[in-house]
């Protein structure tokens, strides 16, 4: 169902993977659009318990696109560094494909998306998700198949 990587010898092992999901700060979220088109958006997410979690409005274009098709992509990405001279770049790279879907605001999740954003304003951040709670969705993605990738030269 999913296609092979086809340099093999630049995959990265799963513990680091997991390691690059947890770590990074922005993500790029690919749906499919009701239009047919891919519509890719960078958001904050939080990898918590095996799943990726972020907030949105409680409408907007790919929470439609997602209650239309909950196929998604999401892939993160650190330590690029271009080596002009070489004519190449390392990289760092993790793409997930899963399924996602639009839950109900969660106290627990949103607390861990404080934690990882704003962890020096954790007791504004419990005044914040309360305050917020009725006016915000979380998407959880469900992960299906992951990938790894790294070039160091």
């Amino acid at each position: 169902m999913f296609a092979k990587m086809r340099r093999i010898n630049k995959a990265m092992n799963v513990e680091d993977t997991m390691k690059l999901l947890e770590k990074c700060q922005e993500g790029v979220l690919g749906t499919i659009g009701i239009n047919g088109y891919p519509h890719t958006i960078p958001l904050n997410y939080v990898y918590y318990k095996g799943k990726i979690y972020f907030h949105s409005a409680i409408e907007g274009y790919k929470l439609l696109n997602i209650s239309k098709n909950p196929n998604v992509s999401f892939t993160v990405f650190d330590n690029v560094l271009i080596i002009e001279e070489k004519f190449t770049t390392n990289y760092q790279s993790v793409i997930v494909y899963g399924k996602a879907k639009i839950i109900p605001g969660n106290v627990e999740i949103l607390m861990e998306l404080i934690k990882k954003y704003s962890s020096s304003f954790l007791n504004e951040g419990i005044k914040y998700v309360e305050k917020d709670f009725d006016s915000t969705v979380l998407v959880e993605i469900t992960i299906e198949h992951m990938t790894g990738k790294e070039s160091k030269k």
